[in-house]
C-alpha cells in the first residue's frame, strides 16, 4: 500500500464510514481519530511519518463528517460517547483488525478511550490528546469555574435552537471561530481551514454535533441501542492498556490543570507529556509529538 493515503469506505450496521489508509498494507495499525471541529486533514502530518516508517494508518471521518454517511434517514443522528466508540470497534471490525493502537483528540480521543477502557483487548496502545476523554455525564450539571465556563460557552449555546440555526447557517464562520480561540498560537492560512472546513458541508454535521452537546448534558436522550455502553461508562471505567497522554499547554479550551488528576484512570503503564506552545488542535501544531508517542508505544512496526 503506497504511503500517500487513499479513500476507503467501510460499511458497518448504521454508517458508511469514509477512511483515509496509508502506509504498508501489514504495518502495525494506528487508528487515527479528530475532533470538533476538524476531520483527517488534522493528521496528514503524523501520516506522513509513520506510513514512511512502516505503519499503516487509518484515519477515519467520524459520523456528521466529510463523507461518512448514515445508511437510514430514520436512525438517530447521536453524538453521545458510546455512539463515537462503538462507531470505532465496528471500523475495526470492518477492516478485520484485531487490535490497534489507538490515536484521538476530543471526540475522536473519546472514542478511543472508550474502547480501550471497555474493550482492552483491541487497543494495543492509546494516544489521547487531553487525557481521559470519557464524559462524566453524572456530574454535568455541576457547575464549573466562572473562567472555564466562559470557555465552554458555545456547550451553553448549542441546546438553544438559536444554537441549532446559529451553527446552521454560519458553520464555517462559526468553526474557524473556534480554531482561532482553542490554538491561539496557531497561524492557520484560510486555504489550510478551508480544506478542512469542507467536511463540515456533511448533511448530518448540525444534527450530530447538536446532538452532541444536549446529550452530555441530559437535554436530548440518547439512542436507546446504546444505552447498555452508556451505562458501562458512567463507572468510569480504567484504561488498561499503555497510555501517552499528550496536552497543549496553551490548550484555549482545555487548560492543562484540567488533566492534573487523570492518572488515576490510568491503570496500565501511563505518561503524561506537556506539549509548549501547542493549542487544542495539537496534532496540527505538533505532529512530532503524536508520532513520538506512538514509536514510543509501538516502536516495532512490524506488529500485526
Amino acid at each position: 500500500m503506497s504511503n500517500q493515503p487513499t479513500v476507503h469506505h467501510v460499511r458497518t450496521a448504521a454508517l458508511d464510514i469514509a477512511c483515509e489508509i496509508a502506509g504498508p498494507e501489514h504495518g502495525a495499525p494506528v487508528i487515527l481519530l479528530h475532533g470538533f471541529p476538524d476531520d483527517v486533514r488534522t493528521w496528514d502530518g503524523a501520516v506522513a511519518q509513520l506510513a514512511k516508517a512502516g505503519y499503516r494508518t487509518i484515519a477515519p471521518y467520524l459520523r456528521g463528517y466529510g463523507p461518512t454517511r448514515f445508511l437510514d434517514d430514520g436512525t438517530l443522528r447521536s453524538g453521545q460517547q458510546a455512539a463515537l466508540g462503538h462507531d470505532l470497534l465496528e471500523l475495526m471490525d470492518g477492516l478485520g483488525i484485531e487490535r490497534a493502537t489507538l490515536v484521538g483528540y476530543d471526540w475522536g480521543g473519546r472514542a478511543a478511550c472508550v474502547v480501550a477502557a471497555l474493550w482492552p483487548h483491541r487497543a494495543r496502545a492509546l494516544v489521547t490528546i487531553g487525557g481521559y476523554n470519557v464524559l462524566n455525564l453524572a456530574a454535568s450539571a455541576k457547575p464549573l469555574p466562572p473562567a472555564q465556563e466562559h470557555r465552554m460557552w458555545y456547550q451553553w449555546y448549542f441546546p438553544t435552537e438559536r444554537g441549532r440555526a446559529g451553527l446552521a447557517a454560519n458553520r464555517r464562520e462559526f468553526c474557524k471561530l473556534l480554531w482561532r480561540l482553542w490554538s491561539p498560537n496557531w497561524k492557520f492560512d484560510d486555504a489550510t481551514y478551508e480544506r478542512t472546513a469542507a467536511a463540515f458541508d456533511n448533511p448530518d454535521f448540525v444534527d450530530v454535533v447538536i446532538h452532541s452537546y444536549r446529550h452530555r448534558f441530559g437535554w436530548a436522550p440518547g439512542d436507546p441501542s446504546l444505552q447498555t455502553l452508556e451505562e458501562r461508562l458512567e463507572a468510569r471505567p480504567q484504561i488498561s492498556v499503555p497510555t501517552v497522554a499528550l496536552h497543549g499547554a496553551c490548550d484555549g479550551v482545555a487548560p492543562v490543570q484540567t488533566t492534573d488528576r487523570h492518572a488515576r484512570f490510568f491503570s496500565g503503564p501511563y505518561v503524561r507529556r506537556i506539549i509548549p506552545d501547542a493549542g487544542h488542535f495539537l496534532a496540527w501544531e505538533a505532529p512530532n509529538a503524536v508520532v513520538h508517542a506512538v514509536r514510543q508505544l509501538v516502536p516495532d512496526s512490524n506488529l500485526p
